[in-house]
């Protein structure tokens, strides 16, 4: 019997006699390795560092240290990489009191005291200050614009610290071409301003997903140029947060190695194409609501023929996850309208609207969720009570239909017609 993560559960189902599933997924580790394996190869990326000393010797002549590290919906195993990384401060001379970490929020919302305590462990949060990125404007600095016109406001303490260090997980982006890397900068640490700007671009310029080469990513780089990143480290990770692959040392030349690495893994050849698509994000964080579950809506829209249908299992425990999303959605009178408008006028939250409208016009979608079912409606999906029963009303028994299951779509992308990827 398949069964799917759905939040901190699962979900099982059966397909109806007469029907296969095909299981389509990106490359799994054979052997993800022990946590004391994760921890080593983090030690040996460190210790041989791309395109930059070692962090213990870059720190040297700094007196304090900043440290940028991925919010709670994210898969990066930050305790582990903090740990190794406060090791090299404190061995250059920077004490503990003298380092501060950022959780790179961006536009998302701040985390509770308990969740920071999470995030980093309870040991790196009694050694160290922890704070939220706010993007408030008055929040954060200017510090200059970029050719396409993004004025890049950050962080004032990320901005006024003499070594800045960022550390995070590397992915394939739709919007981006790439996770990792700058994008702890802007937009992690950036104003909402600057965010928005910046993803206003994806209206013109579309990147190759698992790909830099593109007019958005460029603008974080350009941005990056402005307020440099002193040292990074970068990991691959698998759903379980497994440490596959790791990378440290200068935020371009490492960030490239990286890149490679996760296109091997999380690309997939988007061939063939379904007639139904059930997938799941793979459990908790990526189902902790629609703003990132609309994501794996993305990657399962790529592997379902048009015309064709979705089902998507997350459970969304926290519902929309945007404010923006949210007011946008409950005074969404017409779609259409809406829609021109947003394409008119980029708003930043209110954009996931746009990504589920260009789903809709080529699909259908149900989704079974801890949502209500009205919100569900309203977002243009059908709700799912038994998914079960809902499998035996698609798959008649009259009609070959070609399903397939995403167990990690949150992690499985399609991989573009390019001979380069």
């Amino acid at each position: 019997m398949p069964m799917l993560r759905y939040g901190q559960t699962t979900v099982s189902f059966q397909i109806p006699s007469g029907h296969t599933l095909r299981t389509v997924t990106y490359r799994l580790p054979r052997n993800p390795g022990s946590q004391l394996e994760s921890r080593a190869r983090i030690r040996r990326a460190l210790d041989a560092p791309i395109g930059s000393s070692p962090l213990r010797r870059l720190a040297r002549s700094k007196t304090e240290a900043v440290i940028l590290i991925p919010d709670g919906t994210r898969l990066c195993p930050s305790p582990l990489l903090l740990e190794p990384l406060l090791e090299e401060l404190n061995e250059a001379g920077i004490p503990d009191d003298r380092i501060d970490v950022v959780v790179a929020l961006g536009y998302h919302r701040r985390h509770t005291q308990e969740e920071l305590r999470e995030l980093v462990s309870h040991p790196v949060y009694t050694r160290v200050r922890v704070h939220n990125h706010s993007c408030l404007s008055e929040d954060c600095v200017y510090i200059g614009t970029t050719t396409l016109g993004t004025p890049v406001e950050i962080n004032r303490l990320v901005a006024a610290s003499p070594l800045r260090i960022v550390i995070g997980n590397i992915e394939p982006h739709s919007l981006v071409g790439i996770s990792g890397g700058v994008k702890s900068l802007v937009p992690g640490v950036a104003s909402k301003r600057c965010i928005e700007h910046n993803h206003a671009l994806s209206l013109t310029h579309k990147a190759i997903v698992g790909s830099s080469d593109n007019p958005v990513h460029r603008d974080l780089e350009e941005a990056q140029r402005l307020v440099p990143v002193h040292f990074m480290l970068n990991v691959i990770v698998d759903h379980d947060r497994h440490v596959l692959d790791a990378v440290a040392g200068d935020i371009v030349k490492a960030h490239q190695v990286g890149m490679r690495l996760a296109a091997e893994r999380f690309l997939v050849p988007a061939s063939p194409v379904y007639d139904i698509v059930i997938a799941s994000p793979g459990g908790y964080p990526k189902d902790l609501h629609m703003y990132q579950a609309v994501k794996t809506l993305r990657n399962a829209a790529a592997f379902t023929k048009p015309g064709g249908t979705i089902i998507l299992v997350a459970e969304c425990s926290e519902m929309l996850g945007n404010g923006q999303f949210q007011a946008w959605l409950d005074t969404m009178h017409n779609r259409s309208h809406t829609v021109a408008q947003l394409r008119a006028h980029f708003v930043l939250g209110a954009h996931k609207i746009l990504h589920i409208d260009e789903i809709l016009a080529h699909h259908r979608v149900y989704l079974l969720s801890a949502m209500p079912r009205p919100v569900t409606q309203l977002l243009g999906f059908t709700p799912v009570e038994s998914l079960n029963s809902l499998l035996e009303e698609l798959l008649s028994p009259q009609r070959p239909t070609a399903a397939a299951c995403l167990p990690y779509g949150a992690l499985t992308f399609p991989k573009p017609a390019s001979p380069s990827l």
